[in-house]
């Protein structure tokens, strides 16, 4: 590093500080440097600058610093890159034969390479914005063998290399055009202000890919880069972007460049170790080989592979990598057709050799042999130094090589438009009215000598068609991103078929950039898109609740509380359901609440209205006795018009227990209590009213009291109507404060709707219940004190037995309806109305009947005086 750094900085110095010299005296300037002769040079009235990575991967060696340093040579030769030069050289010859585009001007090139290296690109870009040749070892000034300037460059392929060649142009206004570079850093015009590309901006790669995984559900995925601009900043963009569609990165590793042998080991391991079965890689080719080669030792073969565009369709990976690569997925720079540009490269004849060293390299690499004269010096191993002469029959369409091969034309045709953004700049330069110029005064740029900064000018303001495409550029120089979907698939002979299975294409909105024809996907066998996640999904009923320190992707899933729902995979939070619904058993929709009440469908209902029922049939039936026994000492000893009445009102409390089973509304509500009240409050008048007749006979007997004139029909009837007149008036009160409704309850049972009713005003529920009480006890002490008195048939002993059992009914109630909910709770009240109201009816009657219709000698005058 030292070295380069030194060697950077002494170049451009040296050139540097020579330009004022060459202005004013040119015998002063002397070249300092290597001679080289690897360039393509083309005289005209514009000359058009060109950087291209023919070779890459320095060779490192130790310098000992004691004596002047050789240039440092490359391993590799990059094919493309020829085919890259050669397209800019037909595009300029294309643009020369045209008559509607820049007639009267010839354009020329100076096309160099860049070696991908920052300290060769930088040395090389000075030499064309100088104009200067650097075949300088012979000549005695820098003017000899001067070329002329170039006012752009287009290049270079690498974003790193771009930067540092801006950083160094930048002052100068020196437009760059790059046809590969795709760091989103380079569109900062404050800092890169004399930048363009025809390449689209990692922003929107990122964005791409982002989608790309999100489509196919991948929310674990590793990432790999290297520690240069380019891979950090589209790593940082692609993070953020993923973050939105909730992926996460299960590792990121910058490798070192060029990348160390334990550091491959040890990211191989990881990559091995992790569950992340898809990995994207934001590398060149060189880089992926060397990854490639080390997953491939470790047996690491079972991973999709998502390729940055930089290696996106690299023919090269997949002679060595098809076990590994096939079915790999990227984007790629959308292709172009350029006419007739195939049987231009095809052209190539190594009688160009003498003219340029980067032909006779071609050839030699290409047919493995040797030409006549060659000064090829890039050439490497034993193999080129045992090669044989050429015959001179070698042919290029007798082998495939990718200089040759035009069915992927991406990049090749980035450079194809570059030339012709410049060329179009140049031609509404030509165009300028002067007067009407964009410069001050209204002047125009001069193309006797193309001064860049004016080219710049004209060129970020310049729109064009080539083909069927219209190139036009933003604010910042980037082209309208758009990118086609490639899928790594194996053709039947073995080679690598580029398969466009999508595309995205960033002006057409958000849910419309990215299609994906998933049945034109192949992998190895067929395309099973692998399972790449952290956490399986949360199926819905489920929610998501992340792992404390881990990232988002990792979760435990949690099932929803009770009365919520999740009707989506991975929810992150459960959705509670409105008072009216509640969830079903999978929890994932919310369905109406049973509402629940006591009907006369349901056992419960059936059993309560028929054993009401059966206690009113019942009732009528001991009506019916007595009334056909009416004239019998039996039922006119015992009050009969009381009896009857108590019957009666005995009948309407079996019948009211009916009113409690059904759906409850407001006015039924209203109704069952109120008539239960009035109801109960008329038996237990009636049996008081029996009761102190009882008591009121007994005393009637004995000499000189009239207390009967008292209890006469009238004044019993009288007092029947005056008990349950209370209770009437504490109905009537309740009813017009706060009076019963019918509510839908689900404090008890959530899953339920209970269909209640409530009392309204609990005081006047107890008000009801407990007259009821009172009566009842001011009955059984009535009953009790006459329980003894001399008689053959004393009923007020049969009256105490029933309030007995009507006290431990009641009594019992109260705490079990106030612990019970529900339906229930009704079924409680019927009940206990049901029980009472057979206790009464039972103790009271049933031993009169039994006398009246299986002991009839018994129902006799004689018998019932008798003591």
């Amino acid at each position: 590093m030292a070295y380069i750094s030194n060697t950077l900085l002494v170049v451009c110095l040296v050139v540097l500080t020579r330009m004022p010299f060459q202005l004013a005296s040119t015998t002063t300037c002397v070249f300092i440097g290597f001679e080289e002769h690897n360039s393509f040079y083309l005289e005209g009235d514009v000359v058009i600058g060109g950087l291209f990575p023919l070779h890459y991967h320095p060779e490192s060696f130790e310098q000992s610093f004691v004596k002047k340093p050789v240039p440092s040579g490359h391993k590799y030769f990059l094919s493309r890159a020829l085919r890259w030069m050669r397209t800019m050289i037909f595009a300029v010859n294309e643009i020369n034969q045209r008559q509607d585009l820049l007639p009267q001007l010839k354009l020329g090139y100076h096309i160099r390479d860049s070696c991908d290296d920052i300290p060769v690109s930088i040395k090389n870009a000075l030499l064309l914005v100088n104009g200067q040749s650097d075949r300088g070892t012979g000549a005695s000034t820098c003017s000899d063998g001067n070329r002329k300037v170039s006012p752009v460059i287009i290049g270079d392929a690498a974003s790193g290399v771009s930067m540092a060649l801006l950083r160094t142009l930048g002052p100068f206004y020196v437009p760059l055009v790059s046809y590969f570079a795709s760091c989103s850093c380079l569109s900062n015009q404050q800092e890169f202000p004399a930048f363009m590309r025809t390449m689209p901006s990692d922003a929107f790669q990122t964005k791409a890919l982002a989608k790309l995984v999100s489509h196919f559900h991948w929310t674990w995925v590793g990432v790999i880069g290297l520690q240069t601009d380019y891979a950090r900043s589209a790593i940082q963009l692609f993070l953020q972007e993923a973050a939105r569609y909730e992926v996460c990165a299960a590792y990121v590793h910058f490798l070192a460049v060029p990348p160390v042998k334990a550091e491959l080991e040890a990211l191989v391991s990881r990559m091995k170790a992790s569950s992340a079965r898809v990995v994207l890689g934001v590398a060149g080719d060189s880089d992926m080989r060397e990854i490639l080669a080390e997953c491939r030792r470790q047996n690491v073969t079972d991973l999709l592979w998502i390729a940055s565009e930089a290696w996106s369709t690299s023919q090269a990976l997949w002679a060595d990598f098809k076990d590994l690569l096939a079915g790999t997925l990227g984007f790629a720079i959308r292709k172009g057709d350029i006419p007739s540009l195939g049987g231009y490269l095809g052209g190539l004849h190594p009688s160009e050799a003498p003219t340029s060293h980067f032909v006779a390299e071609f050839w030699e690499e290409t047919f493995n042999c040797r030409l006549n004269n060659s000064a090829n010096t890039h050439s490497h191993g034993p193999e080129a130094k045992n090669r044989g002469p050429c015959d001179g029959q070698e042919a290029l369409s007798q082998v495939y090589s990718t200089y040759t091969d035009v069915s992927q034309l991406r990049v090749t045709y980035n450079v194809y438009k570059a030339v012709y953004l410049v060329a179009h700049a140049l031609h509404d330069m030509s165009r300028c009215v002067p007067g009407k110029g964009p410069f001050p005064n209204g002047t125009c740029g001069s193309l006797a000598q193309v001064q860049p900064w004016q080219l710049l000018h004209y060129m970020k303001q310049t729109t064009f068609t080539t083909g069927s495409e219209e190139v036009r550029f933003d604010e910042n120089g980037d082209p309208i991103a758009s990118y086609d979907l490639m899928n790594w698939q194996q053709g039947q002979d073995g080679s690598l078929q580029l398969t466009k299975v999508g595309y995205y294409d960033d002006s057409l909105g958000s849910g419309k950039d990215l299609v994906i024809n998933r049945s034109a996907l192949r992998g190895h066998e067929g395309f099973q898109p692998p399972v790449s996640i952290c956490s399986k999904s949360c199926r819905p009923g489920f929610r998501k609740a992340i792992r404390k320190g881990q990232p988002i992707c990792c979760f435990d899933c949690i099932p929803c509380a009770e009365g919520e729902i999740s009707n989506e995979t991975d929810s992150v939070n459960c959705l509670t359901c409105s008072e009216d619904t509640w969830p079903n058993e999978a929890q994932d929709q919310c369905i109406p609440k049973k509402i629940e009440f006591l009907s006369y469908h349901e056992t419960m209902g059936i059993v309560l209205w028929v054993v009401s029922a059966f206690g009113a049939l019942t009732t009528l039936a001991v009506l019916g006795v007595f009334v056909a026994y009416r004239k019998t000492p039996m039922v006119r000893a015992n009050n009969m018009e009381l009896s009857f009445l108590l019957l009666l009102f005995l009948c309407a409390c079996f019948l009211i227990g009916l009113t409690f089973i059904g759906e409850p509304t407001d006015w039924f509500c209203q109704f069952r209590y109120t008539a239960f009240g009035i109801s109960f409050a008329l038996c237990i008048s009636c049996i008081l009213a029996k009761t102190v007749v009882v008591m009121m006979a007994f005393r009637a007997t004995l000499p000189g009291s009239n207390v009967m004139k008292w209890f006469g029909p009238m004044k019993q009837r009288a007092s029947v109507v005056l008990c349950t007149s209370i209770q009437v008036l504490i109905c009537v009160i309740w009813l017009c404060t706060r009076p019963p409704y019918a509510s839908h309850n689900t404090r008890f049972l959530n899953a339920k709707i209970i269909l209640e009713c409530v009392v309204g005003s609990e005081v006047g529920f107890w008000c009801v219940l407990g007259y009821i009480g009172l009566l009842a006890c001011m009955c059984f002490l009535m009953a009790f004190l006459a329980r003894k008195l001399p008689d053959n048939f004393n009923e007020a002993k049969f009256i105490t037995f029933s309030m007995l059992i009507f006290f431990a009914v009641w009594i019992t109630f109260i705490p079990v309806y106030v612990s019970t909910s529900g339906k229930y709770t009704v079924a409680v009240h019927v009940f206990a109305i049901l029980a009472s109201t057979f206790g009464l009816l039972f103790c009271i009657f049933i031993p009169k009947c039994y006398i009246i219709l299986l002991k009839p000698e018994k129902n006799s005058k004689q018998h019932m005086m008798r003591k």
